[in-house]
């Protein structure tokens, strides 16, 4: 008589990646949440993006504008997001004021936030960018008071980084607009478009 084999189960950990992992680029606008669900009067990524199983690589606050990737493949999620491989991040930045050198050479060699000094910042005084849109809401605008963009490529993901960084050295940010992650860029996509891009 045969003895019956018990069937066997593994346990996975996480979930599996897939065959061709799905790589979304997404032009978040203003005052959306990265991710799916939220409160009653939350905008969230569901009332743009209608893809199933995808999740946010990163972050990119409410209040700030531009590139967000998406993915259902968690080794690449990780890759994209994570601050051990130091995947550059470049944001064009409004911010109040026209910074001098002395304001560029600190974002540059690095300055002394509440959790550490940052790594150094490729950063260089740019006109208006050609791709620009108007934002809802607009940006507040002082008479008196003159206004500047920045180019500002950083390779670390800290809490309002960015922000944080500007304002140290006297420029508070009035917009922000993530416009690259590593290979990836926004190109010519719209607010509150996306679009598949090869992985």
């Amino acid at each position: 008589m045969v003895a019956k084999q018990k069937p066997q189960f593994s346990r996975q950990t996480s979930r599996p990646a897939p065959t061709v992992p799905t790589l979304v680029a997404f032009n978040k606008p203003m005052n959306v949440l990265c991710q799916f669900t939220g409160e009653a009067n939350d905008t969230t990524l569901s009332a743009f993006i209608d893809i199933p199983n995808i999740y946010p690589a990163g972050r990119l606050d409410k209040d700030s504008e531009g590139l967000l990737l998406l993915t259902d493949d968690g080794q690449l999620q990780a890759r994209i997001s994570s601050p051990k491989f130091k995947l550059a991040k470049t944001y064009y930045v409004l911010v109040e004021g026209i910074p001098d050198k002395n304001a560029l050479d600190a974002l540059r060699n690095g300055v002394a936030l509440k959790d550490g000094k940052t790594m150094p910042a490729e950063v260089e005084l740019v006109g208006v960018p050609n791709w620009l849109w108007p934002r809802t809401p607009a940006v507040r605008v002082r008479k008196h008071i003159q206004d500047s963009w920045i180019k500002l490529t950083i390779c670390e993901g800290r809490n309002r980084q960015v922000r944080r960084m500007t304002a140290h050295v006297g420029h508070p940010t009035l917009r922000l607009i993530r416009f690259q992650i590593g290979d990836y860029n926004l190109s010519d996509l719209a607010p509150g478009k996306y679009r598949k891009v090869p992985v």
